[in-house]
C-alpha cells in the first residue's frame, strides 16, 4: 500500500518524509526541491512482535510496512500543468491514500508560496486542483456514456445520471469522497472511476517546536485543520515535522527520554503510521516461531485462504485449515502448545475472516 505525502511547497513535506523513512530527501527553502518522488518503506509500530520475539527467542522480527512517497509541491494551476502539475497529479493517482501536510506555524525565515500562512486556503488550493482534474475525467466519461444512451442499453442511462450527479458535486467545490450515494452499487461505481478526490486523506497539521505537546484546540492554525478534517469525515494528526526529524536520528533509549521530557507516550510519526495503516483499512495477523516472528498485512475482512496467500500462493491453493490463537491468550499461556493443551487453539476453515492480532499456523497441501 502506498501513501502520497502532499502539500504546498515549503510546508514541511520533505522534512516529515525524512523523519518517517530516514531516507534523507533533500530539504531546501525554495519550491520544488523535491522533483522526483522520494519513496521509502516504513515499519508499522507493533509492540506485539517484540513480545513474541522474546517468547520464541526468535532469530528475526519482520514488521508490517507501508510505502510513503514524497511528492513534489503543488501550486495553483497544477490541473492545467502549471509548475510540476502533471507530474504531481500522476504521482497522486498512483497512491492509495494521501497524507496532506498543512503548514500551521509562522516563521519569517521560511518562505510561503502565498506569502502568508492560512491552513484552510492552502488546503483549498490543493483540493481544487485535484477537483479540477477529476471534473475533466468525469466529463470525458460522461460524454462517452451519454453518446451510448441511444443504443437503448439502460446501463448507460444510469451511468450518465450518476456521472452528472458527481459532476455537480465536484463543481460545487466538494471532493468525490463526500458525494452522497444511494446504495453500495452506486458507491462501487464511483470507486471504479479512481478519482483523485475519492482517495482517503489524513491531514497532518505541521506545528512549530514551541507548540509541541499542545492539543489542537490550543493551536489556532491546527484547530482549523482539525475542524475541516472532521467536516469531511477525514483523519487528522498534529505533528511537528522538524522535531520528529530530530527525534528519528536518536537511538531508542534517547527517543524514549526525549518523549518523556515532552510528556508524550509515542512519537508523532508512530501515530501517523498507525493512522495511515488504519486509514487504508489494513490489519495484521501474526506468525511466530524460532526462525521468525512476522506481521502480515491484509485488508480488513480478508478470509483465511487469501490471508494464507500473502505468505505464498501455494498456501492459498492448497489451503486446508488455519490453526488460530488470540495474541493475548498466547502471551498469557506462554506457547502455542500450551494453548493447544488448554483448548485455546481454534481450527478455522475457508470462510473464517482473519482478525487483527490472530496468531496463525496454516495447514495446506503442497
Amino acid at each position: 500500500m502506498k501513501l502520497g505525502v502532499v502539500g504546498l511547497p515549503n510546508v514541511g513535506k520533505s522534512t516529515l518524509f525524512n523523519a518517517i523513512t530516514h531516507a534523507g530527501a533533500e530539504c531546501a527553502n525554495y519550491p520544488f526541491c523535491t522533483i522526483e518522488p522520494n519513496v521509502g518503506i516504513v515499519a508499522v509500530p507493533d509492540e506485539r512482535l517484540n513480545v513474541l520475539g522474546k517468547m520464541y527467542n526468535t532469530k528475526k522480527i519482520t514488521p508490517a510496512v507501508i510505502e510513503f512517497v514524497d511528492i513534489a509541491g503543488l501550486v495553483k494551476g497544477a490541473s492545467k500543468g502549471e509548475g510540476l502539475g502533471n507530474k504531481f497529479l500522476a504521482n497522486v493517482r498512483e497512491c492509495d491514500a494521501i497524507v496532506h501536510v498543512v503548514r500551521c506555524f509562522d516563521d519569517e525565515n521560511i518562505t510561503h508560496v502565498d506569502n502568508t500562512v492560512d491552513p484552510l486556503r492552502d488546503i483549498e488550493t490543493i483540493d481544487l486542483e485535484l477537483i479540477f482534474a477529476d471534473i475533466e475525467s468525469v466529463n470525458k466519461r460522461y460524454d462517452k456514456a451519454f453518446s451510448m444512451i441511444k443504443t437503448g442499453d439502460k446501463k448507460y442511462k444510469i451511468e450518465a445520471e450518476r456521472l452528472e450527479k458527481l459532476k455537480k458535486h465536484l463543481e460545487s467545490g466538494k471532493a468525490a469522497r463526500s458525494v452522497p450515494v444511494a446504495d453500495e452499487e452506486e458507491k462501487e461505481f464511483y470507486d471504479s472511476l479512481f478519482l483523485l478526490t475519492n482517495k482517503p486523506v489524513i491531514y497532518a497539521a505541521n506545528i512549530s517546536e514551541a507548540d509541541m505537546g499542545k492539543e489542537a484546540e490550543d493551536i489556532p492554525y491546527a484547530l482549523q485543520v482539525k475542524n475541516f478534517a472532521k467536516s469531511e469525515g477525514s483523519e487528522y494528526i498534529v505533528i511537528c515535522a522538524k522535531t520528529e526529524e530530530e527525534l528519528s536520528m536518536l537511538d531508542a533509549e534517547e527517543q524514549a527520554m526525549f518523549l518523556t521530557e515532552l510528556g508524550l507516550k509515542e512519537s508523532g510519526l508512530d501515530r501517523l503510521v498507525k493512522a495511515s495503516y488504519k486509514l487504508l483499512g489494513l490489519i495484521s495477523y501474526l506468525t511466530a516461531g524460532e526462525k521468525e516472528v512476522r506481521a502480515w498485512t491484509i485488508k480488513e475482512g480478508t478470509k483465511a485462504p487469501q490471508a494464507a496467500g500473502k505468505i505464498h500462493s501455494d498456501f492459498e491453493k492448497g489451503f486446508i485449515r488455519a490453526e488460530i490463537v488470540d495474541y493475548d491468550v498466547l502471551v498469557e499461556l506462554g506457547s502455542f502448545n500450551a494453548c493447544k493443551e488448554k483448548g485455546k487453539v481454534r481450527s478455522e476453515g475457508k470462510d473464517y475472516v482473519i482478525k487483527d492480532g490472530d496468531v496463525v499456523l496454516f495447514r495446506f497441501n503442497v
